[in-house]
C-alpha cells in the first residue's frame, strides 16, 4: 500500500454546542460522513480503459480512463486473461469498456455537456447538505458509487455547491463490468490520508468464469488528528434473483470484513466505518452473518459491530423502492470503537446516522411516485432528477478540552 505524505498543518474545526445541563455547555468538533449512490454517472468521452502494470497496483496511475481516440498512441500488448494484479504485473493493456454507450452524445441517452453538468450540480447540491443542520458544514468524508472515473468524482469536487471546501480525491478504476466504481471525497483540512488501497473481490460463475464487480475501498487517515479507516463498497447486484446472486455478496463482505481483522490486529481499537450500497438490507446474511452487528447502541460488543440502519429498516424506512416494496441497501457500519454507552466523546464517536430523503429528492409523480427522485426513467430524462437512491450519513463527534 503507497504511503501519503503526512500534513502537520493545523486543522479547521467546525464546532457544535451542546447543551449537557441547565448551567453549562459542552462544546464539540463535529464531522459529518456521507454516502450517496448516485446512479451512473459516466462523463461524455467514449473512454477505454489503459492499465499499467509495471505500476504498483494501488497507484492512481495503474489503471486509468483515456479516450478511445488515443488508444493508438499507448504501446499495448494483446491481453486474454482473467483481469488480476498479478497476471497484468510488467504489462501495459488496453481494458475496452462495453456498456458505456448509452452515456454518450451520440448514445440513447443524448449525454452531452449539458445533461452531464446537470447531475454534477444537482448531486453536488445533495452532497454539500449532508448534516449540515447539524455540523454547519458540508461532510468531511463522503464515499461514492456509481462512477465511470476520477474525472467524475473530480468534476463533482469542483462544481459550485463544494469547490470552496476544497475536497481531495481518493480513486482506483476497478475491472467493473459495467465500468462503474466507488469513490471517496475529503475535506482536506480535516482529513489527511495516510493509506489507500482497492480490495478485489473475487466471484465466479457456474462455468469458473471471473465475474468482475467493484473493489472494496479502504482510506486510511487522520480526521482532526485521528485514526479512521473507511471502507467504501458497491457489492454485486440481486441480478438473477436475490438468493442466487446471495453467494457474490456474501464474498463481498468477507472481503471487507477481512481488512477490518487486519486492521484490528495491528490496533485492537481501530476505529472503521464501513460504507455502501450493500445490494442486501441489514437483515440479509451478508450483513447479518458475516458481521453480526447490533442495531442498539447499547447491545454492541466490546469487539463487535454496531449498524443504526436495523431499528430504521425495522420501522420500514428505506434508501430505494422497486414494485412498491423498500430496501435499505445503503448502509454505515461501525465498529464498536466507535460508539459510546456513557456519552463520552473524549474521541470521535458516533452520534447520530440518518437517511437523507428530504421532500426535495421524492418523485412527485409518474411510475416513481413516492421513491428517490431519479433523473432517468429509462431513457427519458428529468433535468430536476437526483438518483435512484437515498444518501446516507453519521455524524461524528468529539469533545474539545
Amino acid at each position: 500500500m503507497f504511503k501519503f505524505k503526512k500534513s502537520l498543518s493545523f486543522f479547521l474545526l467546525t464546532f457544535l454546542f451542546l447543551t449537557v445541563n441547565t448551567s453549562a455547555q459542552t462544546k464539540y468538533a463535529s464531522a459529518a460522513v456521507g454516502f450517496y449512490n448516485v446512479e451512473n454517472i459516466f462523463d461524455t468521452i467514449e473512454s477505454a480503459g489503459y492499465i499499467d502494470g509495471t505500476l504498483k497496483f494501488n497507484d492512481p496511475n495503474y489503471h486509468k480512463s483515456i479516450p478511445v481516440s488515443d488508444i493508438s498512441k499507448y504501446d499495448t500488448v494483446s491481453f486474454k486473461q482473467q483481469y488480476t494484479f498479478e497476471n497484468i504485473e510488467g504489462k501495459k493493456i488496453i481494458r475496452p469498456l462495453i456498456l458505456q454507450d448509452e452515456f454518450l452524445p451520440n448514445g440513447k441517452k443524448v449525454w452531452g455537456k449539458e445533461r452531464y453538468t446537470q447531475k454534477i450540480n444537482n448531486i453536488s447540491s445533495v452532497i454539500a447538505d449532508l448534516g449540515k443542520d447539524v455540523t454547519g458544514n458540508a461532510p468531511v468524508i463522503v464515499g461514492l458509487s456509481e462512477i465511470e472515473n476520477r474525472e467524475v468524482v473530480i468534476d463533482i469536487t469542483n462544481s459550485p455547491a463544494l469547490k470552496k471546501y476544497n475536497y481531495g480525491v481518493v480513486h482506483f478504476n476497478s475491472f467493473d463490468a459495467r465500468g462503474v466504481d466507488v469513490a471517496l471525497i475529503y475535506q482536506k483540512g480535516r482529513f489527511v490520508v495516510t493509506e489507500a488501497a482497492p480490495h478485489p473481490v473475487f466471484i465466479f460463475d457456474n462455468d469458473g468464469k471471473r465475474k468482475y464487480t467493484r473493489d472494496v475501498l479502504q482510506v486510511t487517515g487522520l480526521l482532526d488528528g485521528e485514526e479512521i479507516t473507511f471502507l467504501v463498497n458497491h457489492w454485486p447486484s440481486r441480478s438473477g434473483g436475490e438468493k442466487v446472486s446471495r453467494p457474490s455478496r456474501i464474498e463481498a463482505a468477507k472481503v471487507a470484513k477481512n481488512v477490518i481483522d487486519v486492521l484490528k490486529a495491528k490496533n485492537k481499537d481501530a476505529k472503521v466505518i464501513l460504507m455502501g450500497d450493500l445490494n442486501d438490507d441489514p437483515v440479509d446474511p451478508s450483513v447479518k452473518e458475516v458481521f453480526n452487528p447490533a442495531g442498539d447502541i447499547n447491545n454492541v460488543q466490546k469487539d463487535g459491530y454496531y449498524n443504526p440502519m436495523i431499528p430504521l429498516f425495522k420501522k420500514g424506512i428505506g434508501t430505494l423502492a422497486y414494485r412498491d416494496s423498500w430496501n435499505l441497501f445503503d448502509q454505515i457500519i461501525t465498529t464498536a470503537s466507535l460508539t459510546t454507552k456513557d456519552k463520552d466523546y473524549s474521541t470521535y464517536k458516533v452520534f447520530k446516522t440518518e437517511i437523507y430523503n428530504k421532500d426535495y429528492l421524492v418523485s412527485k409523480e409518474g411510475q416513481y411516485k413516492g421513491y428517490p427522485n431519479r433523473m432517468w426513467s429509462g431513457d427519458t430524462y428529468r433535468a430536476n432528477g437526483y438518483s435512484d437512491h437515498f444518501p446516507v450519513y453519521t455524524i461524528l463527534l468529539k469533545s474539545i478540552k
